[in-house]
């Protein structure tokens, strides 16, 4: 990524995605690493979509960038 403009990646909203934020402005609502990498690129930020789930410069709030769907009451991501 060129630049460090803080990058954070919401958690999942309760009927699933997950808002992106750069810079304090809302991107958009991603469902997926591809929908991240295309908000950041067009944003000016290219970044290679295999890189984006470990990339230092985002913030993963909640849980990581395995888990896109929306929260189910009394289940934590990966189980069920």
């Amino acid at each position: 990524m060129s630049g460090s403009l803080p990058v954070t990646v919401h958690p999942p909203s309760p009927t699933g995605g997950r808002r992106v934020r750069v810079d304090g402005e809302i991107l958009g609502l991603a469902y997926s690493i591809a929908d991240v990498a295309e908000f950041l690129r067009r944003a000016g930020l290219e970044v290679d979509p295999a890189e984006v789930s470990v990339s230092p410069l985002i913030d993963w709030r909640g849980v990581g960038p395995e888990y896109w769907g929306p929260e189910t009451h009394g289940a934590s991501p990966g189980s069920g």
